[in-house]
């Protein structure tokens, strides 16, 4: 039987991979559903789709990239292969694919290119459901057709920042299922890109769970290592083209994956960091009825600040229009979050401040969250309480605070109360959960001159990277 506190340093000790943390920082990324099912005005193709359709008119992944930049968006992913087998890349294993269409272009090259040239990091969407390639369902001969893909992708269009698989797996055109070789798929994505994450049914980065943009209050990244599980991820996918998969949301029984309670129940952890998965639109392929229904910046704007303000990643779909473009529609509402997020977090308040820690480790003084470095404020192990104080030299119109967890030392914080000076008192603010990579805090525009944040709970001690306080001057 361990005790409490060998339970605590065996949590504590789980931290982010290399390439976990360089995804995280990423924060905000985009999703492009491309292909035969942007001509034929689908979700989901049959395999057998009249590939000589895919014509588009206006193709330019410069336009796609331009607009990204505008909503301070990364990264992205493009469906090199979606379930219906036809390929967006000049691939030898197949005629079901772009270069045997009229257009006859590379779109993920073309789209590596771009990236390139915008600053853009670039990611793989590559379906093992294939519902038109005939070997699958064979076993190993399909897997040698998947992985040969999977190498063509990986060693002609630069280096990657993930490679994204869901858990979808139907029948192909002989009516049999495949067992997917999950483990040689991950041993060749290693070789081939270190440096890449394996997302969603893989082992680096967990879908949180829905399709609609919802949440969890709580969300950790310190997990049972039995919620890595390629069934489980499988059952959880969506199998067939389903509106209300698209709309549902995270149940109860989900909300908590990996308390003290969750986690005393096993002993056996992972790193394991969510990604919100959305699309802009209620489709995730480009559908012209669609063009009145993208969702309002209101919408997306809270979905920002609950994901990336909630220890995840947002993956954000936005499908070109069949002729190759992103339409008017999501490029200005792009351009509105973009607006968003640099109105609210380019203007820091920092002027004139003295900030102060109840207690702190020599190396670790609570002055290092207000400077551009690499060093952190912790108070000492197992310390009964931990707070920071912030004052400013006259009052402030507060707008949000930006708490960030050092994760390079796992992630610790369960409770924190935000309290701000009003009429000569302290009021509270804002009660929150974790915290991790980062937390975003709405402030309502309140006027103060003094912070005060207080850590309730945490496991060992916090250890925090930075803080930030945005709003205007007085």
């Amino acid at each position: 039987m361990r005790s409490e506190k060998e339970f605590i340093e065996q949590i504590t000790a789980v931290v982010p991979t290399k390439n976990q943390l360089e995804w995280q920082r990423l924060e905000f990324t985009a999703f492009f559903h491309y292909g035969i099912n942007s001509f034929t005005d689908r979700e989901w193709g049959t395999g057998t789709d009249d590939i000589s359709l895919f014509q588009p008119r206006r193709l330019n992944t410069d336009q796609w990239c331009e607009s990204l930049k505008r909503a301070e968006i990364k990264a992205c992913i493009i469906t090199a292969k979606h379930h219906d087998g036809f390929c967006l890349w000049n691939t030898t294993y197949t005629k079901h694919s772009v270069m045997h269409t009229p257009f006859q272009r590379d779109i993920v090259k073309e789209l590596s290119i771009s990236c390139q040239k915008y600053g853009i990091k670039l990611g793989i969407y590559l379906s093992p459901w294939d519902k038109h390639e005939e070997t699958y369902g064979q076993g190993k001969a399909y897997d040698d057709y998947f992985c040969n893909q999977l190498t063509e992708l990986m060693t002609n269009y630069g280096e990657l920042y993930t490679v994204w698989f869901d858990g979808a797996c139907g029948e192909g055109p002989n009516g049999k299922k495949q067992i997917y070789d999950w483990n040689r798929y991950y041993n060749l994505i290693r070789k081939l890109q270190p440096n890449a994450v394996i997302s969603v049914s893989g082992p680096d980065v967990r879908w949180c769970g829905n399709e609609a943009g919802d949440c969890r209050a709580s969300e950790w990244s310190v997990v049972p290592a039995k919620l890595f599980s390629q069934k489980a991820i499988a059952e959880a996918s969506q199998q067939e083209d389903n509106d209300a998969f698209r709309d549902r949301k995270i149940n109860e029984m989900d909300q908590d994956l990996g308390s003290r309670a969750v986690l005393e129940q096993t002993d056996n952890y992972i790193w394991y960091p969510a990604e919100v998965d959305t699309s802009i639109r209620p489709g995730w392929f480009y559908h012209e009825s669609e063009d009145d229904k993208v969702r309002s910046i209101e919408e997306l704007r809270d979905i920002y600040l609950k994901s990336v303000g909630g220890n995840s990643v947002l993956l954000l779909n936005i499908p070109p229009h069949k002729d190759g473009y992103l339409t008017e529609f999501d490029v200005m509402r792009l351009q509105e979050l973009g607006d968003f997020i640099r109105d609210s977090f380019d203007n820091s308040v920092y002027k004139d401040f003295s900030i102060s820690a109840n207690q702190e480790e020599e190396g670790y003084e609570a002055i290092n969250l207000l400077e551009n470095n690499e060093r952190s404020w912790k108070p000492k192990d197992y310390a009964p309480e931990a707070e920071i104080v912030i004052t400013f030299n006259k009052a402030k119109c507060l707008s949000y605070l930006v708490i960030m967890e050092q994760i390079t030392y796992s992630q610790r914080i369960e409770e924190f109360s935000l309290y701000l000076w009003v009429e000569d008192a302290w009021k509270l603010e804002y009660r929150g959960t974790t915290i991790g990579y980062k937390k975003i805090c709405p402030l309502e525009n309140i006027m103060s001159d003094k912070i005060k944040i207080v850590f309730d709970a945490y496991r060992k001690c916090p250890i925090i990277n930075h803080i930030g306080i945005y709003g205007q001057e007085a």
